[in-house]
């Protein structure tokens, strides 16, 4: 959705105007205010209400996490198997 507005907020300017727009939104505080604000957010939405999803969010994002950290050590070991399983055919 923030993509969106973003693309909705730009699609009216011209390509030389475009650095100029952007440039603000990269500095250390617009970022800070832009997490703050979906901190913000999030709280009003989730905390204050005493709903459980915040509970799924921490679930989900543990388990897509581990996932996440544990797939180059499954790729290695795939590649190993693989590698073996070409070289027993010989």
């Amino acid at each position: 959705m923030a993509m969106r507005q973003f693309y909705n907020e730009i699609r009216g300017l011209k390509v030389k105007e475009l650095p100029g727009y952007v440039k603000p939104m990269m500095s250390i505080s617009y970022i800070k205010k832009a997490i703050e604000k979906g901190l913000d957010r999030y709280h009003a939405k989730y905390i204050q209400t005493s709903s459980v999803e915040p509970l799924y969010h921490v679930c989900f994002g543990g388990m897509a996490l581990s996932y996440l950290l544990a797939l180059p050590e499954e790729r290695r070991h795939l590649e190993h198997q693989q590698h073996a399983k070409d070289h027993s055919s010989h």
